[in-house]
């Protein structure tokens, strides 16, 4: 197919914005890691390019002609993007590999019914004891400061945006699930994926709500324009590119809710460490399905797989929920990822170390039999963490030069927090 571009009109409809409203814009439409670390462009392909514009966030604005209305600000546009970039070649491999999903990624999943509950963690509203268990819970609360609350609630909001991530699922050539209820075993795959971490966002939104220390109508909100956003992986309807960011990305959650649960316990609430922890074991089991397909391209095709890690290394691995908005604060994500770093939930070296990890259980530093390209694709990405790890070094100095930074935040009522 010839290439396509549909970048002419929105281009323009950006450059007559405001100097300040398009560097919002981009910020907001390619936000990635905390700390922004290795540039890219993207390379010139055959595959058609696609201009995409994401319904959300918006800049509201009042205008005294309406009576202080607020109305709608200009749509973001997300950068061009590259679609159905596979070689028939390489689909070939994908789609040769179906016995091997069903015997490998299969049984990793739990049979629903000896697999934890939300309920089983939460006050039971059928029993006499509830409004007691209720007050022990919020009592426990009580103790989490409000930049605890902010990480735990942004990893909320990314898991309840799950719709996104099976239809991000569902956009790749070769495993999709071309009607819905496919017997295929990526397709079976993808649903009971789905449905097991269905359970992470019910489990922490209850929670939350039960505590009684954050604002529940902010939180829906957000979340209901994240999903309104979608979100742009970068993956090109791509298997490979696709199975490098969910092993990249399923290793980030399990971190950050590790993390999350080690400080509930620092903070006295053991019962939500419990939870956090439970989620995290989620993560690590999905971590490793998706560790294995990457691993097992490495074996059938080295010389993709490794020009398919370093593609995803150089675009940089974008958050789920780099659209985040709750209809007050344009740089919510930003602020959201300030937070996370500083107190350590998820930070730019945690980014390095994940590189670090992928890099050895993919055996990626002795892996022979490359071509010239593949080759240096493997340099690439063998050195890229310790530069991570430099850059992020500099910018955090950068930031402290600067001095302490707060944020409110909605989701807290606008209470003030520490970003920096």
């Amino acid at each position: 197919m010839a290439s396509v571009s549909l970048s002419a009109r929105p281009v323009a409809r950006l450059s007559a914005a405001p100097a300040q409203s398009l560097a919002k814009a981009k910020r907001l439409a390619i936000s990635a890691t905390p700390v922004s670390l290795v540039s890219h462009g993207v390379a010139a392909g055959s595959a058609p390019r696609w201009a995409m514009t994401a319904t959300v966030p918006p800049k509201v604005s009042e205008s005294p002609a309406d009576g202080g209305a607020k109305k709608p600000g200009p749509t973001l546009i997300v950068p061009q993007q590259r679609a159905h970039t596979i070689s028939k070649e390489r689909l070939a491999i994908i789609e040769s590999m179906d016995g091997w999903a069903e015997e490998t990624l299969l049984p990793l999943l739990k049979p629903v019914e000896s697999s934890w509950q939300p309920q089983d963690y939460l006050p039971h509203p059928e029993q006499d004891s509830f409004l007691d268990e209720l007050k022990d819970l919020q009592a426990r609360a009580a103790t989490l400061p409000d930049d605890y609350l902010v990480c735990l609630v942004g990893d909320m909001i990314t898991e309840e945006a799950l719709p996104t991530y099976q239809t991000m699922l569902n956009t790749l050539d070769g495993t999709k699930d071309e009607t819905g209820a496919s017997p295929s075993p990526w397709a079976v795959w993808t649903r009971k994926w789905t449905a097991e971490e269905n359970r992470h966002g019910d489990l922490l939104n209850r929670y939350l709500y039960l505590t009684g220390r954050v604002n529940m109508r902010a939180i829906e909100k957000t979340i209901n324009y994240l999903i309104g956003s979608g979100m742009d992986p970068k993956t090109e309807n791509n298997p490979y590119l696709g199975f490098v960011y969910t092993s990249f990305q399923e290793r980030a959650t399990f971190i950050s809710h590790g993390n999350t649960a080690r400080h509930a316990k620092e903070f006295g609430d053991d019962r939500l460490a419990v939870i956090c922890g439970l989620i995290a074991a989620d993560e690590k089991r999905h971590e490793k399905a998706y560790c294995a397909i990457m691993a097992r391209l490495f074996e059938l095709d080295p010389s993709g797989a490794m020009l398919a890690f370093e593609d995803m290394m150089r675009k940089q691995i974008v958050m789920p929920a780099h659209l985040m908005y709750d209809g007050e604060n344009p740089r919510l994500f930003d602020d959201f990822s300030a937070v996370a770093q500083r107190t350590g939930v998820y930070t730019a070296g945690d980014y390095a170390d994940i590189m670090e990890h992928l890099v050895a259980v993919w055996d990626v530093e002795k892996m022979g039999g490359l071509s010239p390209e593949a080759a240096r694709a493997q340099d690439f990405v063998c050195k890229l963490p310790p530069r991570i790890r430099r850059l992020a070094e500099r910018a955090a100095d950068k930031v402290k030069k600067g001095g302490p930074q707060t944020g409110k935040f909605s989701w807290v009522f606008n209470r003030e927090v520490k970003l920096v």
